[in-house]
């Protein structure tokens, strides 16, 4: 019988010190000791990340995304490395790798690269030899050599790739949390711990903000049916499973499969990492939008949710959100398309924060956009962008509110241990 490939990640909470770094050396042994093969992924350790970015702005405040790659795939060096000599400690072979070491190949999008394909033979080679090989996450490397990155979270996506690759068994994400809740347990003590969840709806809650897991590596397991139970690296009990809504039943049991069909709204996420543009006095005539709009894509900003207003005088305001690390060079951008369209004023607000409803029971309810809308009013908090999906209804406010807000719709559907 073919021995059991399990691809484990461990987020930067679970390496943050060496204690915790020994503790996960232990977790991965004891699955060594029942016959698995280990692929284990890991992250930079704690705040490892956010340090050297820190450390970047201090000497440059727009520094080439090339050397940010360069600075950033450093953390997570140092975490396998540490988890290699932990888990030679206790006796069983072990050997780390950079993403690059092991063939992940991406294209040259620097902080933000796409894998392209990955060469699984390394790996294979040192799993016949019975050892643990640990690779780190987040990172590849374009057919030139340039190390890259996969942006935040991309240890997940290095995580689910090579379990597609390698025809994993299972993938397993461990984090400081226990599964996937139905929103943040540190913001609202009252949240639930969901047995099981689609993949549209996990990709809908990563996309909008939940920090779980990254949307893309979402995107992947969705793509190839990639199974991915997300747990806690702190105990041994079951977490969420991420799979194809076809088994859910079979996760949760029939009766609790039941109830969750019949639940409207299944979670409520935060977002505090965008900001809002907002173009001025825009000429109302076609093509302009346009011409904003291509400019900051080919500059590689990610524009997220866009608000036209209705014009009245041949002229409209455009406000759009971006990723608040994109917000200086978006700026920059957009205020030159203003000038040469003879636009007004743009304005930037870094103090919004997203805040939204995901489920996929939505889609067959009325009046949900409105219980939201209502108790969001009530308690007075305005509303100042609003987007929409089948599974999802998105509302950009101060950020000042954005903890109060995910309380107050968290008690409005009633998503609180039952």
């Amino acid at each position: 019988m073919a021995k059991k490939l399990i691809v484990q990640k461990f987020g930067g909470s679970s390496v943050a010190n060496v204690e915790r770094i020994k503790k996960v050396a232990q977790k991965v042994v004891g699955y060594k000791r029942k016959g698995c093969d280990l692929v284990v992924v890991v992250s930079a350790l704690g705040d490892t990340t956010d340090e050297l970015v820190e450390l970047a702005n201090k000497i440059n405040i727009e520094p080439s995304e090339r050397e940010m790659d360069m600075l950033l795939s450093t953390g997570e060096q140092i975490s396998v490395a540490l988890l290699a000599m932990a888990i030679h400690k206790l006796g069983f072979e072990a050997i780390s790798f950079t993403g690059a070491q092991v063939g992940i190949i991406t294209d040259s999008s620097h902080t933000r690269a796409r894998i392209i394909k990955i060469n699984t033979d390394k790996i294979k080679e040192e799993l016949k030899k019975g050892k643990i090989v640990i690779v780190a996450g987040f990172q590849g490397a374009t057919l030139k050599k340039d190390i890259t990155t996969l942006g935040r979270g991309g240890s997940d996506l290095t995580a689910v790739a090579l379990a597609k690759e390698l025809k994993a068994d299972t993938c397993e994400i461990y984090s400081d949390v226990a599964g996937i809740y139905t929103t943040d347990p540190r913001i609202e003590p009252g949240a639930r711990k969901i047995p099981a969840v689609t993949y549209d709806e996990m990709l809908e809650m990563a996309s909008l903000g939940a920090q779980v897991m990254q949307s893309r590596s979402i995107e992947v397991a969705k793509k190839f049916n990639v199974p991915i139970h997300v747990r806690s690296s702190f105990s041994n009990h079951t977490g969420t499973m991420i799979i194809h809504p076809a088994l859910i039943k079979k996760i949760s049991g029939a009766k609790e499969a039941k109830m969750m069909e019949e639940v409207v709204v299944s979670g409520v996420t935060m977002n505090k990492s965008e900001a809002k543009i907002t173009v001025c006095n825009v000429p109302d005539r076609p093509g302009v939008a346009a011409r904003i709009f291509k400019e900051l894509s080919s500059a590689g900003i990610n524009v997220d949710m866009i608000v036209q207003n209705v014009s009245h005088l041949r002229q409209t305001d455009i406000s759009f959100t971006v990723h608040k690390n994109q917000i200086g060079k978006a700026g920059k951008l957009t205020r030159k398309m203003a000038k040469l369209l003879k636009a007004g004023d743009v304005l930037e607000d870094r103090n919004i924060a997203r805040v939204s409803i995901v489920g996929v029971g939505m889609k067959s309810h009325f009046g949900v956009a409105a219980a939201m809308f209502d108790a969001l009013a009530k308690n007075k908090i305005n509303i100042e962008m609003i987007s929409t999906s089948d599974i999802s209804i998105s509302c950009i406010i101060q950020k000042k509110f954005a903890e109060k807000a995910v309380r107050i719709l968290h008690k409005k559907f009633k998503l609180a241990k039952r």
